[in-house]
């Protein structure tokens, strides 16, 4: 008979390590996974050139958002959004020069029973799996991508359909993300979730009581062990 994930993080005083028990990983890629950011910024830089838009202001709102829904809030007026997500798709997936696994990432998700994690990012799966091979990591067998639901990020549907997929209760989850979208859209879907990287990728988000962070995956450990039922009890400690 299994037995519902401990919905609580401990802490233990003497490593101030923090322990989850959870069901379900889900991960998002870009920033969390994957260090793309020099494409990234490249790409948005030449669209935002190209219009006389405000760069810093596209680079500050877009991070961790479909890339459709930046083109639809700053392309000018009449513009053929779908013609422009198209282009800038492609630019993204002709370009690999630098995309790198965050530190301890591969070593992470090596660790993780495949039926018990998934990929939930804004790219589509094209780009998702460009991006993962690119970096060296191994695509997870369930991926929500950005042609899988009906609305991006900050909105939890991505979120709430992996843990569905995975069979797993949102309070039996953990989420790994760092834009303030994607935090966001982890936290409306009632998860807790791990701020990953630096804390300026927070600024619009405060950690509050169900949220963590790390700067990376290096100091992440996790055990796994198989419930009656085949799924899987997953202890991480950050």
């Amino acid at each position: 008979m299994s037995h519902p994930a401990d919905p609580a993080a401990h802490t233990e005083p003497a490593s101030q390590s923090t322990v989850l028990t959870v069901r379900a990983v889900l991960f998002d890629m870009d920033g969390t996974l994957v260090d793309s950011t020099a494409i990234v910024e490249q790409v948005w830089l030449e669209f935002s050139q190209r219009y006389g838009l405000d760069f810093d202001e596209i680079l500050r709102t877009s991070h961790g958002v479909q890339a459709g829904d930046t083109v639809r809030r700053y392309a000018p007026a009449g513009s053929d959004f779908e013609a422009l997500t198209a282009e800038l798709g492609q630019m993204e997936r002709s370009r690999t020069d630098g995309v790198i696994a965050l530190p301890g990432a591969e070593a992470l998700l090596a660790a993780l029973p495949d039926e018990a994690i998934a990929l939930v990012t804004s790219a589509d799966r094209i780009l998702a799996e460009i991006r993962m091979q690119a970096a060296g990591l191994a695509m997870p067998s369930t991926a929500v991508t950005a042609e899988s639901v009906t609305r991006g990020k900050p909105h939890p549907e991505g979120y709430l359909k992996a843990a569905a997929l995975l069979g797993a209760d949102p309070a039996d989850v953990v989420v790994f993300e760092d834009a303030p979208a994607g935090i966001a859209a982890a936290r409306a879907a009632g998860m807790r979730t791990v701020v990953v990287g630096k804390a300026a990728a927070t600024h619009n988000a405060e950690l509050e009581p169900g949220m963590w962070q790390i700067p990376d995956y290096s100091a992440v450990t996790v055990t796994a062990v198989k419930d009656d039922d085949g799924g899987h009890l997953l202890t991480l400690t950050l």
